[in-house]
């Protein structure tokens, strides 16, 4: 095990990750929304008049340029490479990422797929070819940078660095999934739907993702499950309280938040099975002490 063990050193300091988490939020707020701004001010309009393709693409440019600033922070504070804030090596495993791509997109299909046979008319077909292509160039391009962005603050820095303070593999786990959660509590579902109908999706979607990178020593499997769902919900599945609002091939129409709840857990807990036996993974290491 080497992920949770890395943070042992002598550059971790409290101070350190509280203003790199400051700093990466100054910039997700601030100077990454600096395009948006400018594009608004130009236009003269408000960001409801912009075409979704643009205004999607000005949403997640923030966190690309968040992703850059927070692994230069990393490095010059904490003496810690992007590779080893991901696995604790010097090396990333690419194929990991593919095969969580691969693995929740064709979940995400077979369970929409279910879903629309079973319910036809909460889907409305909305499909243009002319505004579909440059949407899919634009969630190709940005989606992966704004899922590793959470995943390296969320499951492996902070998690990283609580891991190293606790000693508790169970810690590690639960706060950075309560924090993830949490600073997803400004989204249109929660106000549309209430904090306690969707703000378990949120905390359980960090808990998943914890799960799989501490088995799996590494966030690479995380970062494919992430961008995957949200690749997937960009191209296929928006809705009108979506925080990813796209000119995707469904509108969803009627949205119930328990049983997308409940189907998240059934999908989860299938790619954590097959994970587990493709990587043979031990789960009494959940129990066991982090250690220098």
């Amino acid at each position: 095990m080497k992920f949770l063990e890395r943070a042992f050193d002598q550059q971790n300091q409290a101070w350190k990750y509280l203003l790199v988490c400051v700093g990466a939020l100054f910039v997700w707020m601030a100077i990454g929304s600096i395009p948006l701004m400018l594009v608004l001010f130009v236009k003269a309009v408000p960001i409801e008049a912009l075409s979704k393709n643009l205004s999607f693409a000005l949403l997640l440019l923030p966190s690309v340029v968040s992703l850059f600033l927070t692994v230069w922070l990393v490095k010059a504070w904490h003496r810690r490479s992007f590779a080893e804030v991901v696995n604790g090596t010097k090396r990333v495993r690419l194929d990991r990422c593919l095969v969580g791509v691969g693995v929740w997109f064709v979940l995400m299909t077979l369970a929409y797929g279910v879903d629309y046979v079973v319910n036809t008319e909460d889907y409305v077909l909305q499909f243009d070819l002319p505004r579909f292509i440059p949407l899919l160039l634009i969630t190709f391009l940005l989606i992966p940078f704004q899922a590793m962005y959470e995943e390296f603050l969320f499951r492996g820095y902070l998690t990283q660095g609580l891991g190293a303070c606790m000693r508790s593999r169970w810690m590690a786990l639960l706060l950075p999934s309560l924090v993830f959660g949490l600073m997803h509590a400004s989204n249109p579902e929660v106000k549309e739907f209430g904090f306690w109908l969707t703000m378990p999706q949120y905390i359980y979607f960090g808990l998943f993702f914890g799960l799989v990178a501490i088995l799996d020593d590494g966030i690479e499997l995380s970062i494919g499950l992430h961008a995957a769902n949200n690749i997937f919900l960009s191209l296929f599945a928006t809705h009108q309280s979506s925080a990813l609002q796209t000119d995707a091939v469904f509108e969803v129409v009627r949205i119930d938040p328990v049983k997308d709840t409940c189907v998240q857990v059934v999908l989860s807990l299938v790619a954590l099975l097959y994970f587990a036996r493709k990587y043979k993974w031990n789960f009494r290491l959940l129990n066991g002490p982090i250690a220098p």
